[in-house]
């Protein structure tokens, strides 16, 4: 049985990805430190012979016994809210938390994919975006924390890559959706279907011209498991290329959950990006990969799953004090 190590294994992405590759018959090690994680995404595997979890922060040193096969470095905090909240630990885990799951995989001989993002592309001045794009990046600005978090690890796994001769794939996100996700953690589906479900207003920042793409989860598992799977080390883009305004998108959220809110309109957040379109040429011909859930049949699916959340759930906003609990 191949055996694979998932970082971020408690979140949103890390968790789809643990149901996969225990799907595909993997023996699955999920290590999550559970600062934006949530071990309710992965209980349902814990009965399971071929599943183990183990509670560390990859910014110290990673060990797993016995032989690893592949290992998905999907540690990170991913919203705003919390890299806005954590900009020592975002940049720790991009940084010293790379380096370390980068030795391990050379010390195992294993294959490692790093997950990085669009974000590494920054304000576009580039649309639609392609890989070869350098990207247009605030270094000082407090985004800054998490896209250049990302451009180092991209840095420093093609380095281990032509150095050392790891096997390395590298994936970059775009805009992800659906069940797991946490409600009100600043990304636009949950900020909006929250409001939504609570009868607030749906908050839009800037005029709300800037497009996003918007990526249901089941195709984003799918296109990072064929990448894996691949011979290609170079960055892919996986992600929907069907743009959308985050207006439009606003109206697109009250038809569906059949509520009568307003929009309101707040100052755009310093840097955030005007465009977000991936171009996926290289992901179509090199992993045979598109997505295939439409926007209508994802979005569907993801209100459910909110609506099924207790009141409590729908109600808590982020009161984590994560400065005060991770100091490091």
């Amino acid at each position: 049985m191949k055996k694979v190590l998932i970082t971020g294994a408690a979140g949103f992405l890390g968790s789809h990805l643990c149901d996969r590759f225990i799907k595909e018959g993997f023996h699955v090690i999920a290590m999550d430190n559970l600062i934006t994680g949530d071990l309710k995404n992965i209980e349902h595997l814990f009965k399971l012979e071929n599943f183990e979890y183990y509670h560390h922060d990859v910014t110290k040193f990673v060990h797993v016994p016995g032989d690893l096969d592949y290992i998905l470095h999907f540690a990170s905090p991913a919203s705003p809210i919390d890299y806005l909240k954590i900009p020592i630990q975002t940049l720790k885990v991009g940084a010293l938390g790379t380096h370390n799951l980068l030795g391990l995989a050379k010390e195992k001989n294993a294959r490692i994919l790093i997950a990085s993002t669009s974000e590494i592309y920054g304000d576009p001045l580039v649309h639609p975006q392609t890989e070869e794009y350098y990207g247009n990046v605030n270094t000082i600005g407090p985004r800054g924390v998490y896209d250049e978090a990302k451009r180092f690890q991209e840095s420093i796994t093609m380095a281990y890559h032509r150095f050392h001769g790891v096997e390395t794939r590298i994936v970059r996100i775009f805009n992800t959706y659906g069940p797991r996700m946490r409600l009100n953690d600043g990304r636009v589906i949950p900020a909006f279907m929250g409001q939504a479900l609570r009868g607030e207003d749906l908050t839009v920042f800037g005029d709300g011209s800037q497009t996003r793409s918007f990526c249901y989860v089941d195709d984003e598992v799918e296109g990072i498991y064929r990448l894996l799977m691949s011979d290609y080390s170079n960055p892919v883009n996986i992600g929907n290329p069907h743009e959308i305004t985050i207006s439009d998108f606003a109206e697109e959220i009250i038809k569906l959950t059949g509520t009568d809110q307003k929009v309101i309109y707040k100052d755009l957040p310093q840097d955030d990006p005007m465009q977000r379109q991936p171009d996926i040429s290289k992901a179509k011909s090199i992993l045979g990969w598109e997505p295939k859930v439409g926007r209508e049949e994802g979005m569907r699916k993801t209100f459910e799953y909110f609506k099924s959340l207790s009141q409590e759930d729908l109600l808590k906003t982020e009161h984590r004090d994560f400065a005060d609990r991770n100091k490091n």
